[in-house]
């Protein structure tokens, strides 16, 4: 059995290098001693037979019109997935398309996919920096970085976790990103899944036990590990906020 994970889109959706998140998946599956595969997703016709994890990027505002055409034919596989428990990582922009929708600073709205609750708005200026959520079910702290001109209402029942430093969803809330059972939703780039391996194996651990096998983090990983928690610590200071807090 090998696990394929699919990045949508990643020659539209990959302005912060957060496509990257999908090899960063199969690296560790690969260590673990699974076979796994990217497959990118550029349009319907190139969707594999079977998908155990899916990762949409990033892009820019110029590309958020012809991304949402392309994603509107996959509407009811992206649906489906959601409900069946597939892991799905949306960043940035691709988070925004899956939401209600996005108004835009000159007035008008690009309707989005539906498939995550809440929408973006207009914020006053542009907010870019380090970011920090206590996360929920047992993630510890998210570390990456933020860099968005808007602003996410309606999601307060269904955050990712509190922000420590940043702003996050903004308007006041102290809440980043939203979480609908398997599918997630954040502003945090880095690639997020490099900087925080505890989400990345518990979508690794979610997508194999729905294949019916057992993830087992690989010593490989356990090296790799090392280097990301001394990056980690290191923003951690500079956004001063305590390491302890990483639990």
């Amino acid at each position: 059995m090998t696990l394929t994970i699919v990045s949508l889109l990643p020659s539209l959706q990959n302005t912060n290098g957060d496509a990257e998140n999908a090899a960063v998946l199969a690296a560790r599956a690969r260590w673990a001693g699974l076979d796994a595969r990217v497959v990118a997703v550029e349009d319907p016709a190139d969707l594999p037979e079977r998908v155990d994890a899916v990762v949409l990027g990033s892009g820019s505002d110029a590309s958020l019109e012809r991304s949402r055409d392309v994603l509107l034919g996959l509407h009811d596989q992206l649906r489906r997935w959601g409900t069946e428990g597939v892991p799905i990582l949306a960043v940035g922009t691709g988070w925004e398309l899956l939401s209600w929708g996005v108004e835009l600073a000159d007035g008008r709205s690009i309707e989005g996919l539906g498939i995550l609750a809440g929408r973006a708005v207009p914020r006053d200026g542009r907010v870019a920096g380090d970011l920090v959520v206590k996360a929920s079910g047992g993630l510890g702290l998210l570390v990456g970085f933020e860099n968005h001109a808007r602003d996410y209402i309606g999601a307060e029942a269904s955050p990712i976790g509190r922000v420590q430093a940043g702003s996050g969803n903004g308007r006041g809330s102290g809440q980043e990103g939203v979480r609908m059972g398997d599918v997630i939703g954040t502003h945090l780039h880095g690639p997020v899944l490099a900087k925080n391996p505890r989400l990345a194996d518990a979508m690794l651990e979610r997508a194999c036990a729905r294949a019916g096998t057992q993830y087992v983090p690989g010593e490989r990983s356990v090296e790799v590990d090392r280097f990301a928690e001394a990056a980690r610590k290191l923003q951690l200071r500079a956004a001063g906020v305590a390491a302890s807090a990483d639990a």
